[in-house]
């Protein structure tokens, strides 16, 4: 049993001839990604799952790092630790019960000097190695991050044993991270030049920390290869495989502009994350898109509850929900009944969960949120590799069916302009001048960097 989509909840809100009529332009799209007839220098990460050297390369180092290392902080942005990130939180339980990883911290996607000097002072004193993710080498979070920890590296152990504890994932030839590794002799890792980082978490870039933290990578892998064939298969049945990306492509048309990620489970709360990037990166261009947001269930229904029950009809809801629990865990018997909880003794805790989750479902839908649930059968590596190459497979059909370019990001340096602008970065005197007018023009004449 590998991920499922749930979409016959959604038959109040679509008509059947309505995934008909967009079924010639799946199909095409679809054989386009199979057959790489266009934008076959973003589609690498159909690739590398396929790539058994890479796995081995992996292993190797993360070996290496489970005999040498306590803790493991990785630094990266975005793409570069979301998936990674998630999978940890996701496959926590599994881990805690093997305990033959290390500790992962991130850091390096944000500019925080509170959260970076936490980090600092938890990680002094014990064995630490570090592993820098970025296809540049130059992007500013993740270089003041790699500056600030490589030099407390080589303050706690020599410059020379320093070098053997830092691993570089970054691009196969270019770059300053590049040009760094083969300078300092760092071990290095590539990230395929056709992946973007929205789609790299089952490349070096994710599957390295997963494996120094003790993730069976290759049942990750497996996951994820036994989905792109399932959806590559030749059987004519290209409506069931991309019925959540053509609901979500019908549903946009009809002015649901809004994605809610919902899970029942706090460790899929990073999978919300990553799949906030992984759609908004893709699709939020050209002044159209669904935004995708992530919500917590049953927590948020104290809260946000109330705007989904209620609110603006403008959203539609994709719940995650994992079958298996992983653990048991019954509501115990009490002599009173103080709390009113008698109908519930002896029930587990999941099944409770799931009636809430049922319930949950009919309300929204009631409500006139469109539901749908995307279901994991259990949280291990094997399906977590499913499940991201379902969303991941899903976003490449969405983002066209839109019209958009879902694998570039044009939006994502204007900031950056700004940024290094008023930072004084070398070639940017003109833009701060204006800048700093229009700041002027915000906040007054007594505005001052």
């Amino acid at each position: 049993m590998t991920i499922t989509y749930e979409g016959n909840t959604l038959s109040s809100y679509i008509d059947a001839v309505e995934y008909e009529r967009l079924l010639p332009a799946v199909r095409a799209y679809h054989e386009a990604m199979v057959l790489k007839t266009r934008d076959a220098r973003y589609l690498g990460w159909l690739d590398v799952v396929e790539m058994e050297d890479v796995l081995e390369d992996v292993q190797k180092i993360a070996q290496m790092l489970q005999a040498s290392t306590d803790v493991l902080v990785v630094i990266g942005i975005g793409g570069s630790y979301l998936g990674a990130r998630a999978a940890l939180d996701a496959l926590s339980l599994e881990l805690a019960r093997s305990a033959n990883g290390l500790t992962v911290e991130f850091i390096g996607h944000h500019m925080s000097a509170w959260e970076m000097a936490r980090l600092m002072q938890r990680i002094k004193g014990r064995r630490f190695s570090i592993n820098v993710i970025s296809k540049s080498g130059t992007t500013t979070e993740p270089a003041i991050a790699f500056r600030l920890l490589k030099d407390l590296l080589m303050a706690e152990v020599g410059a020379e044993e320093a070098k053997k504890r830092i691993i570089v994932t970054t691009d196969p030839e270019h770059g300053a991270l590049r040009t760094m590794a083969a300078k300092e002799g760092y071990l290095s890792l590539a990230i395929p030049p056709e992946v973007g980082g929205r789609f790299s978490v089952l490349t070096p870039v994710g599957l390295l920390p997963l494996a120094a933290a003790g993730v069976d990578i290759r049942a990750m892998i497996e996951g994820a290869r036994t989905m792109k064939a399932h959806f590559f298969e030749a059987k004519d049945d290209l409506a069931d495989r991309y019925r959540y990306a053509m609901s979500r492509a019908i549903l946009y048309q009809k002015g649901y502009v809004v994605e809610l990620f919902a899970s029942f489970e706090p460790y899929l709360s990073g999978i919300g994350d990553w799949l906030v990037q992984l759609f908004a990166e893709s699709e939020g261009k050209n002044q159209r898109g669904i935004l995708p947001v992530r919500t917590q269930y049953t927590t948020d229904l104290h809260s946000l509850g109330q705007y989904v029950q209620e609110g603006r009809r403008m959203l539609f809801e994709t719940m995650l929900w994992v079958e298996e629990a992983g653990v048991a865990l019954m509501v115990p018997s009490t002599p009173e009944n103080l709390d009113g909880l008698k109908y519930l003794e002896g029930q587990p805790l999941h099944a409770i969960q799931r009636e809430a989750m049922r319930g949950v479902m009919l309300a929204h839908h009631d409500g006139g949120v469109p539901v749908s649930r995307v279901v994991i059968p259990k949280l291990d590596a094997y399906h977590l590799g499913a499940l991201f190459m379902f969303f991941e497979l899903s976003v490449a059909m969405s983002g066209q069916l839109f019209g958009i370019h879902p694998f570039n990001q044009p939006g994502v340096e204007a900031y950056k302009e700004n940024m290094f602008a008023l930072l004084g970065k070398p070639g940017y005197d003109e833009k701060r001048e204006e800048l700093l007018q229009r700041l002027r023009s915000f906040v007054g004449e007594g505005y001052r960097l």
